[in-house]
């Protein structure tokens, strides 16, 4: 979700096939992403440029409400407590839904994945394994004719199929990836137990791991091993006890998969929310406990900052937009998310006001696109830019599955949707990022979305993570900047800004699916990495098309519970 880790680099990492390292590769600087290409010589937004234009203009800003669909936000943080949208319409901690909206205390925001007990889901399984399982007895060994089925049956029963392709497919190999997924972290684990030793520290980074030279053989090939595995993912910053947390979670989530062929996944947010997930309109579950923990809220955190961390206090980092407030809904646990608590997600930042919403995260399959694509309709239809992640499997959008999507089932597009590719530096890596998925029709930009330095939870904690998760919150945060100078602009005015105004590279970029060079019209609609100065430049020559009514949330025919 954050850092991509290629299962067939690791497979050639930690001594399995060879200890020969990689070639380490230049760092750029903390910030990168929001530089100046012709005065710094990266690839960045040239965001200060862009504000000293609006300056030039004497143009004041309006404050404009940015929503984040993640998995959650630590609201004591330094550089985001400014930022925050707190519900002018609710009374903290009284216990009361003042504003009748359903939802108790929502000062934040909401969490879709609480129970009302404060418990809350941080673990769930994969939608690949949910709809195999629940689909299983209906479709399994039956001999089907897709073409007699009703619209709704046959995208179930397609949708089955890739499932059953997907868990219960090729088990052998992917049975035997995994023991040496396993064997690899293993010998990681061995490695880093001798390096603590050699070194005389439990922590150190990849980058201090790299200047390590070491005289004892053993310990040469521990360094060798683990340095590979560091450098080869671009965790140069990060601590070894970080990184192999990190592996460690990625092990366990393909073992997880690997057990879903036979296993049915465990019910982890049924057990904690306790709604009717059938019945759309039992939607008042949840809690307003929007953080959790530090670790659930790494994501949403990271994002939140690259959107608005404050720009005027002189700490840790600055966000893209200066005059945002950040409304958070946690809907995102450490698996696949569910289309329900999505869809719920954007009518409540919709119905609260939000102007954009950003959303770091995806999967493979949605079994209730339905609910998901009316929420985007609604969202449509009031005027509120969806931004999404493209994803961090190298994979062409033009021919696989990254849900949600502005594909609807009705056969239409949105308007208000931007779908973002990661961008890194050609110092460092290359300008496309090797992870990032990527389609000339379904990806519409590029954002910079390598080593992006930003918040995390600890109050006054940051850290580089890179990802397209990295990637749509440039990209909200830009679309949030222009409508702080011209809000009158519409959200389909502002897509064709970002992108219109978007840079074309003059060389060719590496298509990450195959390593070929390419132009980046190859990979994407718009062909080029967003620039805010020529955003900003462009936004100031159209006139506004936005409809400036207020938003009138479609009330609910269930009567809301109150606390207790």
């Amino acid at each position: 979700m954050i850092i991509s880790m290629k299962r067939t680099s690791l497979l050639a990492i930690c001594g399995l096939v060879s200890s020969v390292l990689f070639a380490q590769k230049d760092e750029v600087p903390k910030g990168w992403h929001m530089m100046d290409k012709a005065t710094t010589g990266y690839y960045g937004l040239s965001v200060d440029k862009a504000y000293q234009f609006v300056k030039t203009k004497k143009l004041k800003s309006k404050t404009v409400i940015v929503a984040v669909i993640d998995s959650g936000i630590d609201t004591l943080h330094e550089d985001l407590k400014a930022v925050l949208w707190k519900n002018p319409k609710e009374i903290p901690g009284n216990g009361i839904d003042d504003d009748k909206n359903g939802y108790v205390d929502d000062i934040y925001g909401w969490n879709f994945l609480g129970g009302r007990d404060g418990q809350n889901v941080e673990q769930d399984s994969y939608e690949a394994a949910r709809v195999y399982h629940k689909y299983k007895s209906k479709y399994s060994g039956k001999d089907i004719d897709p073409s007699s089925l009703s619209k709704d049956e046959r995208f179930e029963y397609e949708m089955w199929k890739r499932s059953e392709n997907e868990i219960a497919g090729d088990s052998k190999d992917s049975g035997l990836e995994l023991i040496f997924l396993k064997r690899a972290y293993t010998n990681c684990l061995k490695a880093d137990s001798i390096l603590r030793k050699a070194m005389q520290k439990e922590k150190f980074t990849g980058k201090e791991l790299g200047d390590y030279n070491p005289t004892d053989s053993e310990v040469k090939k521990a360094k060798n091993n683990l340095f590979s595995l560091m450098s080869g993912n671009d965790a140069m910053e990060s601590t070894n006890e970080e990184f192999l947390e990190g592996f460690g979670d990625y092990v366990n989530g393909e073992e997880k998969k690997a057990e879903a062929g036979n296993t049915p996944p465990k019910t982890y947010r049924a057990d904690v929310v306790k709604d009717n997930y059938s019945d759309f309109n039992d939607k008042f579950y949840g809690n307003n406990d929007v953080m959790v923990s530090n670790k659930s809220a790494l994501h949403g955190t990271h994002v939140s900052g690259i959107i608005a961390a404050s720009r005027s206090n002189g700490k840790g980092m600055d966000g893209v937009a200066d005059n945002v407030k950040i409304m958070s809904l946690r809907a995102v646990p450490d698996g696949d998310e569910h289309d329900k608590d999505i869809a719920l997600a954007i009518r409540y930042a919709v119905d609260n006001g939000a102007h954009v919403i950003n959303m770091s995260f995806g999967k493979s399959f949605s079994p209730e696109k339905k609910w998901v694509d009316e929420a985007v309709k609604y969202a449509e239809s009031k005027g509120v830019l969806m931004v999404h992640a493209a994803g961090n499997d190298a994979k062409n959008l033009d021919t696989t599955f990254n849900y949600p999507t502005p594909q609807l089932l009705d056969g239409t597009k949105p308007n208000n949707w931007i779908t973002v590719g990661a961008s890194g530096d050609p110092k460092a890596g290359g300008l496309t990022a090797n992870f990032s998925n990527y389609g000339k029709n379904e990806v519409d930009v590029f954002a910079p979305g390598v080593k992006i330095y930003s918040t995390v939870p600890g109050g006054d904690t940051y850290q580089n993570l890179q990802g397209t998760s990295m990637a749509s919150p440039v990209v909200a945060g830009l679309a949030a900047f222009i409508l702080e100078y011209y809000p009158n602009l519409s959200a389909a005015q502002v897509k064709m800004v970002i992108e219109k105004s978007s840079q074309k590279p003059a060389d060719k970029v590496k298509n990450p699916g195959n390593d070929e060079m390419v132009p980046l019209t190859d990979l994407s609609r718009a062909g080029g990495v967003v620039n805010a100065f020529e955003a900003i430049k462009l936004a100031s020559t159209i006139k506004g098309e936005r409809n400036t009514a207020p938003v009138k949330p479609i009330k609910s025919t269930v009567k809301p519970k109150t606390k207790g």
